[in-house]
């Protein structure tokens, strides 16, 4: 019988690369930042982002058909007018609520709201509580101005008398002359 069972034997030297020195360290991360700058360059991205196409005339048309209002939109603004959203939703006091939002040249926000006999609520609601300030003339009506300094909201009012009448909003972060400008370009939807 041999001697050497059940006695220790010396272990395996390791190897120089698992002793771990200062330089392997650095020489593991150039290697790792090289392949993350070769991922970096090789994905492509976008220069810029592209809202999606906002198609006015669609629900215009189910909203007009459906709820037979005289609704408005935007027809021939200047150049760098664009459309952002539109939609017809509830909203305050259970008022459903016909939207066309645009962004102005400036990259500011304007939008028309019109409402079916909009209460006094509702008006308080949407231009954010804001104090009325005077009056403007677009689209051959007159309207009321508010302008809220502390949230930066301005908004334009045409309430017209009586009921069975839209009650129509110009509203946004736009400047008061933008939104006159927005009001003055406002038609009766022919979709």
């Amino acid at each position: 019988m041999s001697s050497d069972v059940g006695s220790p034997s010396a272990p395996p030297a390791a190897s120089m690369y698992a002793r771990g020195s200062v330089l392997n360290m650095v020489r593991s991360l150039v290697v790792i930042g090289g392949f993350m700058a070769v991922l970096f360059f090789m994905i492509p991205r976008p220069n810029t982002v592209s809202a999606p196409r906002v198609d006015i005339a669609a629900l215009g048309r189910q909203v007009a058909g459906d709820t037979h209002w005289p609704i408005e939109v935007p027809v021939g603004l200047p150049d760098g007018w664009t459309p952002s959203d539109v939609r017809f939703l509830p909203s305050t006091g259970g008022l459903k609520v016909w939207h066309v939002g645009y962004q102005t040249p400036d990259r500011r926000y304007a939008a028309v709201e019109q409402t079916m006999d909009g209460t006094a609520e509702w008006i308080r609601a949407q231009t954010n509580r804001a104090p009325k300030t005077g009056t403007a003339t677009a689209g051959g009506r007159t309207w009321d101005v508010y302008v809220r300094d502390i949230k930066t909201q301005n908004s334009l009012v045409n309430r017209p008398g009586g009921t069975g009448h839209l009650t129509t909003l110009v509203t946004g972060d736009a400047s008061v002359a933008d939104l006159t400008v927005f009001a003055d370009h406002l038609k009766l939807f022919a979709g």
